[in-house]
């Protein structure tokens, strides 16, 4: 995957107007931005076209304001937080197509920053309208997509404009194809993957996709009940889609055919109700029941032993979602001490540990192992996508 797109190493930079898509739709709190994450990405790429002569024009949504003007989803607020990181001013349009853009853009100098208006603003974003892409190509010489998030839409900031001008991934882009190309699309074998999630039928496609390519598959949450209950297990008040108990056997008949070993759940902790500090204990699925009040929060010790020791088995590790109901002790325990495993093997290079989704990166931050995996994506729709083995047209655009 990482030779099939141009990168800005391709660039001829000096003067041009660059495009620059990037991922700005920023937690906010009271007007001001309450988290720069995702500006502090864009930095390396908004240097590179600095450092290289280009005048740097920047395309970002906000929000979901469906085509219309709305004033608390304007992008004006990042102006001067990110003004502060790059240490330089960065000008602001208060459109991001027309007359006004076209004054910001006419007015830098290479190496100057400017922001444009929320392209969602403009109903044509949304609908990948050619003569809205016509109109944003208008403000540039070459295209830079740095927003893998929003890779999965095939909007005109994201797939139209590629179309249109030379187009580049962006620093940011390139580092979670290349990570993401490691995990899955050349990886070093045998292969992990932990699923965590609620429910079966919300990570069909992406189950469906992984028992082609894993050597291992280790399923959590509420989604492994569904599992036990296919079966035959008692899994008590737990919760369960019983309804998807044949694609569960479905999925395991398909996993078992293609050499791909599932772990399940051996051991699982209970408890009457999900509260901090209530009152637990730990069944062993095989030699006892869940009662029929209890509830199923997180996998037991064996199990949690089970799936260290695949990891320590395998080269590459590829994780979306928590074992247990993390947000609540105790039953943070298995999806924490997991976390902690893998980041040590990548840290000690024994693991290449990729990864993604919003309730994953909560638990890794949660359990201090995010800095010692090899890549955490923070795309979260994108990344499900792309473990789901669907074509990204933003990325697809980008192909030379």
């Amino acid at each position: 995957m990482s030779q099939t797109f141009k990168t800005l190493d391709d660039a001829d930079l000096q003067g041009k107007r660059a495009l620059a898509r990037v991922d700005f739709n920023v937690p906010m709190q009271d007007g001001s931005v309450s988290d720069d994450t995702r500006l502090r990405a864009a930095l390396p790429t908004i240097e590179r076209l600095r450092s290289g002569g280009a005048k740097v024009v920047l395309l970002a949504h906000f929000d979901r304001p469906k085509g219309k003007r709305v004033p608390e989803m304007s992008l004006k607020p990042v102006v001067e937080p990110l003004s502060k990181l790059l240490g330089a001013p960065v000008a602001f349009a208060e459109d991001c197509i027309g007359d006004d853009a076209k004054r910001v853009v006419d007015g830098l100098q290479p190496g100057g920053v400017a922001l444009l208006e929320n392209v969602r603003f403009h109903a044509g974003e949304e609908k990948n309208d050619p003569e809205f892409a016509a109109a944003l190509a208008a403000n540039g010489d070459l295209y830079v997509n740095d927003a893998f998030s929003a890779a999965h839409r095939a909007h005109a900031s994201t797939e139209g404009l590629a179309r249109r001008l030379p187009a580049y991934a962006g620093e940011q882009m390139r580092k979670e194809l290349e990570a993401l190309d490691a995990a899955l699309g050349n990886p070093k074998r045998p292969v992990l993957g932990i699923v965590g999630g609620a429910k079966v039928s919300t990570k069909l496609d992406l189950l469906n996709n992984l028992v082609g390519k894993l050597d291992y598959l280790a399923i959590g949450g509420g989604m492994a009940n569904t599992f036990r209950f296919a079966q035959g297990y008692e899994i008590g008040g737990s919760l369960c889609e019983k309804e998807m108990a044949d694609t569960a056997r479905e999925i395991l008949k398909k996993a078992e055919a293609a050499g791909c070993k599932v772990i399940l759940p051996s051991d699982v902790v209970v408890a009457v109700d999900l509260k901090p500090g209530v009152e637990t204990r730990t069944v062993d699925l095989a030699n006892d029941k869940v009662g029929t009040e209890e509830k199923i929060f997180d996998i037991g010790p064996a199990t949690l032993d089970e799936v260290k020791a695949a990891m320590a088995q395998c080269r590459t590790l590829i994780w979306n979602g928590p074992f247990g109901v993390f947000e609540v002790q105790p039953f943070d325990r298995a999806t924490v001490e997991a976390a902690q495993e893998a980041a040590a093997l990548a840290r000690s290079g024994k693991l290449v540990a990729v990864a993604g989704g919003g309730d994953t990166v909560a638990a890794l931050n949660a359990a201090r192992a995010t800095g010692d995996f090899t890549f955490v994506s923070t795309a979260g729709g994108a990344f499900l996508e792309w473990m789901e083995g669907k074509e990204l047209p933003g990325v697809a655009a980008l192909q030379s």
